[in-house]
């Protein structure tokens, strides 16, 4: 269903996906937008290793959330700061593509949760968090990818 890499020598293996997954802060996250126009927008992300499934939040309404009732196949692409070997102009950098099903998450307890979880992957203030899930938990959509196929690739930029 679906596709391997063409270029085999620049797979990387699925230690080197998660370990991308676990240490980027953000990705693109891709649906089927309106009139099946392909809609990819920036999302911070939370990466369960264990369940291997990748949470996001957001608001309850809009274009995303719209696809996303419509049509739960989705894409994720993360990818790395690269780096660049002495005297060399172009970038070497790793990505990952996660492909899956989103799920929305109902249990507000959950959802608690996940916020707080996720907030720690960017800050370590514990009464900052609580004081944004305390005052917008009630508006925040959380969901999941359930992934199906994860796959990455090392490419040079020139």
């Amino acid at each position: 269903m679906f596709r391997e890499l063409v270029r085999k020598k620049q797979e990387l293996s699925g230690e080197e996906c998660i370990r991308i997954l676990k240490a980027e802060p953000r990705g693109v996250l891709s649906v089927l937008g309106d009139d099946d126009y392909p809609y990819g927008m920036p999302m911070n992300y939370l990466y369960d290793e264990e369940k291997n499934i990748i949470y996001f939040h957001g608001g309850k309404n809009g274009h995303k959330i719209d696809a996303l009732k419509r049509h739960d196949k989705a894409s994720f692409c993360v990818y790395d700061q690269g780096y660049r070997k002495p005297g060399e102009w172009f970038l070497n950098i790793s990505s990952v593509i996660c492909f899956g099903r989103i799920v929305f998450i109902e249990d507000p307890d959950e959802i608690i949760e996940i916020s707080r979880l996720l907030s720690l992957k960017y800050i370590d203030d514990m009464k900052y968090i609580a004081d944004e899930i305390r005052n917008f938990a009630s508006g925040t959509l959380c969901f999941a990818m359930q992934i199906e196929h994860m796959c990455g690739k090392r490419v040079k930029e020139k």
